[in-house]
């Protein structure tokens, strides 16, 4: 079973603060989600070590 932990990122359109559900395999993870306040798609990278998330960022979907 994989754990999946909340995680707060800011939207690189509209600068809101957006909570994500993250999954927690191992490795580096990209994926598209629309913010929650603007609906624009964020490009989401997750980098897990250990079974936690060490690194989470939000960019423009065009960046990636």
């Amino acid at each position: 079973m994989l754990d999946v932990v909340h995680a707060a990122v800011t939207c690189p359109y509209c600068g809101e603060g957006v909570e994500l559900l993250v999954d927690c395999p191992e490795g580096r993870h990209e994926y598209v989600e629309d913010c929650q306040v603007c609906c624009r798609p964020m490009a989401i990278e997750v980098v897990v070590e250990l079974g936690r998330p060490v690194r989470i960022s939000a960019s423009h979907e065009d960046d990636v």
